[in-house]
C-alpha cells in the first residue's frame, strides 16, 4: 500500500509543481495608429507584467517588482531605456525617436504609451520589434498598424523580427 501511495505522489507532483504564475506562451501587442489631428503616431506596447518583470530584473535590477505602491521611479527610466533599445520605428525609411509618456498596470499587463511626433507626410512605416526576445527563446510580438485607411497586422519572431508597410 505505501508503495502505491507513493506511485500516486510521484505521478500527481508533477501537476503541482506546473502551477506557477508563468503561462504557456509569450506574446506582446504593440498598436501604432496615426492622429491626423496631432500629426503624431500613438503606440501602445502591452507586455505581460511577469514577464516585463523578469526582464528588468536580468537587465538592470533584480529587486524590481512591478505593479506596487512602491515602485521605484527608475522603473520607468528602465523600461524607457529598455524599449528604446528593442522597438526601432522609421517613417519613410528614417530612422525616428519616440517619446515615452508613461505606463499603466491593467489586471496582468504593462501599458506603455509612446508618440512619435511631427509626422505628416507616411509615405512607408517600418517596424522592428524585438520586445522580450533576448529572455524568451519563443517570444512572439504581434504589431497592429491602423493608419491612413490601412489595418495591418504582423507576427513578428526572432528569426523575423521587421515589417515595413507602404502606402503608395
Amino acid at each position: 500500500m505505501k508503495s502505491f501511495s507513493l506511485l500516486i505522489a510521484f505521478l500527481i507532483f508533477p501537476f503541482f509543481t506546473s502551477i506557477t504564475n508563468n503561462h504557456e506562451y509569450y506574446v506582446s501587442v504593440t498598436q501604432v495608429e496615426y492622429s491626423k489631428e496631432s500629426q503624431s503616431l500613438q503606440i501602445i506596447s502591452q507586455i505581460f507584467i511577469n514577464d516585463f518583470e523578469t526582464l528588468l530584473r536580468k537587465r538592470y535590477d533584480e529587486n524590481i517588482t512591478l505593479d506596487t505602491e512602491q515602485e521605484s521611479e527608475v522603473i520607468e527610466t528602465y523600461m524607457k531605456r529598455y524599449l528604446e533599445d528593442k522597438l526601432k520605428i522609421s517613417v519613410n525609411g528614417s530612422p525616428v525617436n519616440f517619446k515615452f509618456i508613461g505606463k499603466e498596470y491593467k489586471e496582468d499587463i504593462t501599458y506603455c504609451y509612446l508618440e512619435i511626433e511631427n509626422v505628416s507626410d507616411i509615405q512607408s512605416i517600418g517596424v522592428t520589434n524585438q520586445i522580450l526576445f533576448d529572455v524568451f527563446s519563443d517570444q512572439q510580438n504581434i504589431l497592429r498598424m491602423k493608419l491612413l485607411g490601412k489595418n495591418k497586422s504582423f507576427l513578428l519572431v526572432p528569426e523575423n523580427d521587421s515589417c515595413l508597410l507602404n502606402f503608395k
